[in-house]
């Protein structure tokens, strides 16, 4: 049999049965990549030397760490697209005990920012970052621009999710 006549490559085929079967391949891709990327943080930051973060924490940290600016738990949640607030205080709670971030207030708000400890576990994810991660991407010979063109697209499905989730509540 022909490799083009599987048909796409889809973890639920009665899924991709309907008017947009691109839009499964789509969803299995996400799934292989979002949890290859979770994966691939934690064993970063373990490499960088703080071992016993989870793939959320990672990520706040390196929010928190964005443009060296205090950032608000709501802040954080926004830009990472978190809906559970208590998830995200957790993990602002367990860095704060790492050590890698403090709070603080603006007026009313607690705000969050990295510690010097937590500049430097950033830096050392960097650096491992671009050994392991960015020169074997790099090797692959993948287009900056195409690379550019999908973060876009990635984005854009985020929205149009957001807004299929938000009308499936009123069914």
């Amino acid at each position: 049999m022909a490799a083009n006549t599987l048909g796409p490559v889809v973890s639920s085929a009665h899924l991709a049965d309907g008017s947009f079967p691109e839009i499964s391949e789509l969803e299995f891709g996400l799934i292989l990549a979002g949890n290859a990327f979770h994966r691939w943080v934690v064993h970063a930051m373990t490499a960088a030397g703080q071992p016993e973060l989870s793939s959320l924490e990672v990520l706040v940290l390196h929010t928190v760490r964005h443009r060296d600016r205090p950032k608000t738990l709501a802040g954080i949640c926004l830009v990472l697209n978190v809906e559970d607030t208590h998830t995200v205080n957790y993990a602002v709670k367990k860095l704060v005990r790492a050590g890698l971030v403090r709070t603080g207030r603006q007026g009313k708000e607690k705000t969050v920012e990295a510690t010097e400890a937590g500049r430097e576990a950033c830096a050392r994810y960097r650096e491992i970052r671009e050994r392991l991660l960015l020169d074997a991407v790099l090797d692959r010979g993948l287009d900056p621009a195409v690379v550019s063109q999908v973060a876009s697209i990635l984005r854009m499905m985020s929205g149009q999710y957001d807004q299929a989730a938000r009308a499936a509540t009123v069914l």
